[in-house]
């Protein structure tokens, strides 16, 4: 079953590019509106005009810092007040350092628990009482499959999306009885503009995906009749997830620092 989105509003964050525009595109080409959420203007201007002329829908779009206290809770407020009322909400807005803690600067990693965490949860938590009240659309936090175990060299960023992993789970779990499709959506290295932040190549831990081929993925979560809590994208990738939920902790932990920091 391929699930339709006409007559809905999909809200994206970090949707001026990689994994967010694509998720834009698709939820557009499935007949969505959209309001898309980033810093970067111009290039959210660039995609909504793009989206709209090719699919003949309504995008909104806000620039907005996310990683600001108080953030989610102003881009509800903004959109109430324009009668936009959103039906799903794709958290994908995250960035990532990499390096021994010792060395990392601390208000770059607290930007980045900041956007990765607390924003994603004060988002979630704004907007989820009109989306269980739609009864229709879903929830979609990207997490990583940086989530299953910890990640020497990444420490920080492997810990948020870690947290985004367990959040998203237990909310499916609260969520049940609703019609809310909720989802965690574990990619492993993409070809996004993320290793472009992060520095460094040296976290593209296997063979790099393409965003088309994540958000494929969550779709085809979606699609099922019953769409389960997680989904990890590309099946090396499923593999390995899966092999470092099994092994002893100290051996995944070793196995996860030789491959971050070699």
């Amino acid at each position: 079953m391929i699930m339709s989105y006409t007559g809905t509003t999909a809200l994206i964050t970090g949707a001026s590019s990689g994994l967010g525009a694509e998720f834009a595109t698709r939820f557009a080409a499935r007949g969505a509106n959209l309001v898309l959420v980033a810093r970067r203007t111009d290039r959210l201007e660039d995609l909504a005009k793009k989206l709209r002329d090719a699919h003949g829908i309504s995008v909104t779009t806000l620039s907005k810092d996310l990683s600001r206290p108080g953030a989610g809770a102003e881009v509800r407020d903004e959109l109430a007040g324009r009668g936009i009322r959103i039906h799903t909400l794709i958290n994908n807005a995250g960035f990532a350092t990499s390096g021994p803690l010792v060395e990392e600067d601390p208000a770059v990693i607290a930007s980045e628990i900041s956007l990765n965490v607390a924003s994603l949860v004060e988002t979630t938590r704004a907007f989820l009482p009109e989306m269980l009240a739609a009864g229709k659309g879903a929830l979609i936090n990207v997490a990583s499959t940086a989530a299953f175990q910890p990640v020497p060299g990444m420490a920080v960023y492997g810990a948020t999306k870690a947290f985004v992993l367990s959040f998203t789970e237990a909310l499916a779990h609260e969520t049940r009885e609703s019609s809310l499709r909720v989802l965690a959506l574990c990619p492993g290295a993409t070809r996004t503009e993320f290793f472009d932040v992060l520095g460094s190549q040296a976290a593209a831990v296997g063979r790099l995906q393409s965003a088309s081929a994540v958000i494929d993925t969550a779709l085809r979560a979606l699609d099922r009749r019953t769409t389960p809590v997680s989904v990890v994208s590309g099946f090396i990738n499923r593999m390995l997830a899966g092999m470092a939920q099994r092994l002893p902790r100290h051996i995944s932990l070793a196995i996860a620092g030789r491959a971050v920091q070699d």
